[in-house]
């Protein structure tokens, strides 16, 4: 997080009330969370891999190998990311990796075990992340992949794609009175 963000932003997002009385909670991801964090990215490539005729040992390897090179990239170029686990009564559940900058929040990543998929989760958080970047008049950015179908849900919460699609779509969401990152890029050169 850069010098001035970090004044003016949290460290790590909070999860809201209204999740934290039903149970949810964030922390911290750490080298322990590895074997969760790697299964629950299996379930996230599931519905691709089940179109390919490879045996479960090759689709193994390939997730795998996509998961270390994910979290090496994510590491990499997004280092002031608060890389956190989601918890439903302090088992692991999901994933959620913000990064707050100067002029927008950047949702690096969500993903849920499929089982909390469809309840509402997402969105709440998503709204969550909305609400503090209203109040600090920034918007939301996020990558989706093109055929993820989260993008609904994206779009259903006010984000638009930005830019040209190739493997994934750039979205975003500002609150009223924001200008779109794009423009706040431009204008700092």
């Amino acid at each position: 997080m850069a010098d001035s963000a970090r004044e003016t932003a949290p460290d790590r997002f909070a999860i809201p009330d209204s999740l934290a009385v039903q149970g949810y909670g964030l922390r911290p991801e750490d080298d322990g969370d590895l074997p969760f964090l790697r299964a629950l990215y299996a379930t996230t490539r599931e519905r691709e891999l089940a179109l390919l005729p490879w045996k479960a040992e090759q689709k193994a390897a390939f997730v795998d190998q996509q998961f270390d090179a994910q979290r090496y990239h994510y590491r990499k170029f997004f280092p002031n990311t608060a890389f956190d686990v989601i918890e439903y009564r302090g088992a692991p559940i999901g994933r959620l990796y913000v990064d707050v900058r100067a002029t927008h929040i950047h949702l690096i990543d969500i993903a849920l075990l499929p089982t909390f998929r469809g309840r509402g989760l997402g969105t709440a958080l998503l709204k969550a992340l909305q609400d503090v970047a209203r109040a600090r008049l920034m918007g939301v950015a996020l990558f989706v992949d093109v055929h993820n179908p989260a993008q609904r849900l994206y779009r259903r919460l006010g984000f638009a794609g930005i830019g040209e699609p190739g493997v994934q779509i750039e979205m975003e969401w500002l609150p009223r009175g924001a200008a779109p990152r794009r423009t706040q890029l431009k204008t700092a050169w």
